[in-house]
């Protein structure tokens, strides 16, 4: 019985960092290295983090209402 329980605690936990790590830590860096190369990227890099964001959707769409990626502006109004 304590096997049992021991294989649903582990399996459990393997289940939240998998989606801790889809959901939470994949996303913000994939926010974090938009945000720093979005002017400078080459195609086939731009490519690569569409792919990313298809693949990452959901976890992006968790933090996009908090995260701003406008560009800044030259702060002349």
């Amino acid at each position: 019985m304590e096997s049992l329980f021991n294989n649903s605690l582990a399996t459990l936990i393997a289940y939240f960092g998998i989606i801790s790590i889809y959901l939470l830590v994949i996303p913000l860096l994939l926010f974090y290295w938009m945000n720093n190369r979005w002017n400078i990227m080459g195609k086939f890099e731009r490519l690569g983090i569409y792919g990313l964001v298809f693949l990452f959707f959901p976890g992006l769409i968790l933090f996009s209402p908090f995260l701003n990626l406008r560009l800044k502006g030259s702060g002349k109004d």
